[in-house]
């Protein structure tokens, strides 16, 4: 397998923790977001993901390389493929949930922070830093202390989010968690998230996947 990722992009955080829970080997291939105009919109990786999106995970199944954009399908392709510590529950109620939390991340937190809208914010619409950055806080801690109310409501607390072990949830929790803190993201109201946070980064998976430690990390 090869991943083709950015060392600080959230997304691609979130393939590496999944690939270390799962203790399975990958050649990192460095896509950087910002160097050379951009390496995620040269022809050569477009011509592995036309999105021009970082992650993408080549794999071979039957036979036949896939070529697999968008990092939700990754980890439930990874979870399908390569069972071994499963990273959703096998319950089916407990299942929704977790993926309900993953999405939260996903499809309400992530899109609207990402590194093109910030750019598009900045270069093409003029805003300030201190208008973006206002921008980027509202919406990662509106949606974060929506995240805090859903696991703290039942009142049972888990060392990660829906269990004793890390799991699809903590894959996209982390990578959220350290942006937040990139952007100053006033973290006070969600203790319970950064308790749980705090026990991922002392779990080997999380340690290994940090941007901190990857080949292709830079100032």
């Amino acid at each position: 397998m090869r991943l083709y990722g950015y060392f600080r992009s959230s997304a691609s955080y979130r393939v590496r923790i999944a690939l270390n829970l799962k203790g399975l080997d990958y050649e990192h291939v460095g896509v950087h977001l910002v160097k050379n105009g951009g390496e995620h919109l040269s022809d050569a990786f477009r011509a592995i993901n036309p999105e021009a999106l970082v992650p993408a995970l080549t794999d071979t199944h039957d036979g036949v390389e896939l070529e697999l954009s968008q990092s939700l399908a990754i980890l439930e392709y990874l979870d399908e493929k390569y069972p071994q510590y499963p990273l959703l529950p096998a319950d089916l109620g407990l299942r929704a949930q977790v993926r309900s939390f993953a999405l939260s991340i996903a499809c309400e937190i992530h899109p609207v922070n990402n590194l093109r809208i910030l750019k598009y914010l900045s270069q093409t619409l003029g805003v300030t830093d201190e208008q973006k950055n206002a921008w980027y806080r509202h919406w990662c801690e509106t949606g974060l202390i929506a995240l805090e109310q859903k696991l703290s409501r039942d009142g049972v607390r888990h060392a990660f989010c829906y269990g004793d072990k890390p799991g699809y949830a903590d894959c996209l929790l982390v990578p959220q968690i350290f942006n937040a803190q990139r952007f100053q993201c006033d973290l006070s109201q969600v203790p319970e998230l950064m308790r749980i946070n705090q026990n991922c980064l002392e779990h080997p998976a999380f340690i290994k996947a940090h941007p901190g430690n990857q080949p292709d990390a830079d100032a």
